[in-house]
């Protein structure tokens, strides 16, 4: 069984050896390893991917339980092969309805098959997709949609999530949030091509480039951010010289952003894809 751990917390000395040393005394083969200290915030943050026989993953996560304990880390303990054939999302949106709301019907018609455990967002505009397709919702936004992590994290862990899917999620992801469910949990949609046009307007920029091909581009979010190449999936479309650029957004926000995400998402919860170190590569 493939294992992901992550540990999050106050900086210290010997934070990765007890860690380590219990996989290893486990049996467990090491397939990656990274660790960050990030001294500015006396921050810690490691992952570490194993392969372990199935039997020890209770046994693994109680261990590192007394480990988080002792040394005052965030540790969790994960497998996409826990739950391979139903693995449960976590859809995050704000504003625009399309994207979310395909990958709700994805799982309805089993193009993907998972389950909808929440809805989380920093805006009450769509939670009526909540009462639609009779999933939970979670609001962590205050008036003005500014976002609390901790109450995205917290209702993350209430309903087990397993991939976190951020659907048009109008907030940027504190590194925190990344790191503890790193590895390949999060699945982003970013409505341009990257790595071409990245940023909060990709759609002016390409048409300000005079781009008659636009796209968009389903990505794993990692916390170093430009550290490789984390693409999933990407779609493109065309149009014609002087299409506006109303209607550019309105095509790419309607027919292609919503494709181009249901396909990367298919493509994690079926496991034909992971993230290795920070590669999106398939699996054999």
């Amino acid at each position: 069984m493939e294992v992901v751990i992550t540990a999050l917390g106050p900086d210290n000395v010997g934070l990765a050896d007890p860690i380590i040393h219990h996989v290893t005394g486990r049996g467990a083969r090491i397939a990656e390893i990274q660790m960050y200290d990030h001294d500015e915030e006396h921050l810690f943050a490691m992952i570490c991917r194993i392969d372990i026989d199935a039997a020890e993953f209770d046994p693994l996560q109680d261990a590192m339980r007394q480990i988080g304990e002792h040394t005052k880390l965030a540790i969790r303990v994960w497998s996409s092969e826990r739950r391979p054939k139903n693995p449960r999302l976590a859809i995050c949106c704000t504003y625009i309805e399309h994207t979310p709301r395909a990958v709700l019907e994805g799982v309805v018609d089993r193009s993907i098959p998972a389950e909808a455990a929440v809805i989380i967002s920093n805006r009450k505009k769509l939670s009526k997709l909540a009462d639609e397709f009779d999933v939970p919702y979670r609001l962590i936004g205050d008036a003005n949609g500014v976002a609390d992590d901790a109450a995205m994290v917290a209702a993350l862990d209430e309903f087990d999530v397993d991939y976190v899917i951020l659907a048009r999620y109008m907030r940027v992801l504190p590194a925190s949030t990344c790191w503890q469910f790193a590895g390949g949990r999060i699945i982003n949609l970013h409505h341009g091509l990257l790595p071409g046009f990245p940023g909060f307007r990709p759609y002016h920029d390409a048409y300000n480039a005079r781009m008659l091909t636009f796209g968009a581009t389903c990505h794993f979010i990692i916390p170093e951010l430009d550290a490789g190449n984390q693409t999933i999936n990407q779609r493109t479309f065309a149009v014609s010289p002087g299409t506006p650029i109303d209607e550019v957004i309105a095509q790419g926000e309607t027919e292609n952003e919503p494709k181009c995400l249901v396909e990367g998402v298919r493509r994690v919860v079926n496991r034909e894809v992971y993230l290795h170190f920070h590669r999106v590569v398939a699996r054999r």
